[in-house]
């Protein structure tokens, strides 16, 4: 298959990395910067799934869409931090004949929503992805943690979209795993659970996921952004694999974090490297659903006021 993977940070470094030595023609869109390191040094994957690496003739290293044809992919894959996702969707959208489907690899919720109005529903997708990428050094991207094998879906519950499972396949082949799924915004939802427990206060607090699961003091925040969230997503008629936010936590503490223990959340290396964060994309997604379903959520805007205002400190 030919893939363009927009926003090439880790996430999407490495997925392109492993679905070019696994034999598909991969376009990388990246920041100058690692245009001009990887046409060097090529691009290699390590960690937990094992290792990978091409050269740099293996890939096409991309700055810009500048006269790009879009009848040239079979897929599009959407890696950009969430608050580029208007500007990216923008410029897919006015590539020549590029019909293919766009899939959204993103964190938050939202996503899929605007793919699908801006391009379509049947040629829009999404996947949950809940794998911990980083970049060690330009070229060498680490998959330190997985928590579960990345879900693909489409815009219509009950049914799984063949883009949706030729995706699924491809990326599973090449050696990251992954399932096709007939709703995936429960997929969406709960990593978005995962998500608003972890990521703010990690980022403001300034440490990994299990020193907060080890303090009875932040547990008890998280059980409340959990139940906040759970709370939400029932407002807006969305579902979970969870009954309630009881049983959630249980998985929570007892599966999900352990599995992530040692990470640090892309929302505090964000702000530790004093880029934007993806917060309203999280707990300032899930305070903004609440004002219009009229749910509360107090710790939700709390944690969202103090990421901002983290942010602001640059």
């Amino acid at each position: 298959m030919r893939f363009l993977i927009y926003g090439a940070g880790a996430l999407g470094q490495a997925i392109g990395c492993m679905l070019a030595a696994d034999g598909h023609r991969v376009d990388l869109l990246l920041r100058p910067r690692f245009v001009d390191a990887l046409k060097t040094s090529g691009l290699e994957v390590t960690g937990i799934f094992g290792e990978y690496r091409v050269s740099a003739n293996q890939l096409g290293l991309l700055a810009s869409l500048k006269g790009r044809k879009g009848g040239e992919y079979d897929a599009v894959l959407l890696t950009t931090k969430t608050y580029d996702t208007d500007r990216a969707i923008t410029e897919i959208a006015g590539m020549r004949d590029c019909y293919c489907p766009v899939a959204s690899l993103q964190n938050g919720c939202g996503n899929l929503e605007k793919l699908g109005e801006r391009l379509g529903r049947e040629r829009s997708l999404a996947g949950r992805v809940i794998t911990g990428f980083e970049i060690e050094r330009p070229g060498s991207v680490r998959i330190t943690v997985s928590a579960d094998a990345v879900h693909v879906g489409g815009c219509v519950r009950g049914a799984i979209p063949g883009a949706a499972k030729r995706l699924a396949e491809a990326l599973a082949h090449a050696g990251l795993p992954s399932i096709a799924v007939d709703d995936v915004y429960q997929s969406l939802f709960a990593k978005l659970l995962y998500n608003c427990a972890l990521n703010p206060l990690g980022a403001v607090l300034g440490v990994h996921y299990g020193a907060l699961a080890d303090s009875v003091e932040t547990r008890m925040i998280m059980d409340q952004v959990i139940e906040e969230t759970f709370a939400v997503i029932a407002a807006m008629g969305g579902t979970t694999p969870w009954p309630n936010a009881a049983a959630y936590q249980k998985v929570f503490y007892g599966q999900l974090v352990p599995a992530t223990y040692n990470h640090r959340a892309s929302m505090l290396q964000d702000l530790e490297n004093n880029k934007p964060t993806e917060v309203e994309a999280m707990v300032g997604y899930v305070a903004a659903q609440g004002r219009k379903y009229g749910v509360g959520t107090p710790c939700c805007d709390l944690l969202a006021s103090l990421v901002r205002f983290k942010e602001q400190q640059k």
